[in-house]
């Protein structure tokens, strides 16, 4: 299972997910991606300042804070 968590840089709340998904993705065998919305034009115009936002692919799971429910929801299902 592959999530994507953009970001970008000096932002608390980025690093606020960032530390709460890193244990969850990890005991679920999931691979995390982050990609600073910042370096892609694409996504800093669709995403501005909604960020942090964690996606897996194009469905968004979360934004600003980890919803642990959703995800835990998610990885159980994409595990069957």
């Amino acid at each position: 299972m592959r999530l994507t968590l953009l970001t970008r840089a000096y932002c608390h709340l980025c690093d606020e997910m960032r530390d709460a998904l890193e244990p969850v993705a990890r005991a679920s065998g999931a691979t995390v991606e982050e990609v600073d919305v910042d370096s892609q034009p694409a996504l800093e115009a669709r995403w501005g300042e909604h960020v942090p936002v964690l996606l897996a692919g194009e469905r968004e799971l979360c934004r600003h804070r980890l919803d642990r429910a959703a995800l835990e929801a998610y990885l159980a299902s994409a595990a069957r």
